[in-house]
């Protein structure tokens, strides 16, 4: 599977949470361990399901867990940084 352009924060938050293992985050929202090795990799982009899931155990907006980047899509990127 190709890199996806979503970044995220998961091993960061999994840490900061009591050094929350992959096993059981993947418990804890429903998937294998195997899935959230790979959206940590960001060799995979989680389901929408699964991605307020995980924000929803570290208690945090789901812009606090993921980051979408694209390098071939400027005018998204100029459009995301103009204040509103």
């Amino acid at each position: 599977m190709a890199s996806t352009p979503i970044r995220n924060q998961i091993r960061l938050l999994r840490f900061q949470h009591g050094e929350m293992t992959q096993g059981q985050l993947a418990e804890r929202i429903g998937v294998t361990r195997q899935t959230i090795a790979a959206i940590e990799k960001c060799k995979y982009a989680p389901s929408l399901e699964a991605a307020f899931r995980i924000a929803a155990v570290f208690d945090v907006p789901l812009d606090g867990v993921f980051e979408y980047q694209c390098a071939d899509d400027r005018d998204f990127q100029k459009r995301r940084q103009k204040p509103a």
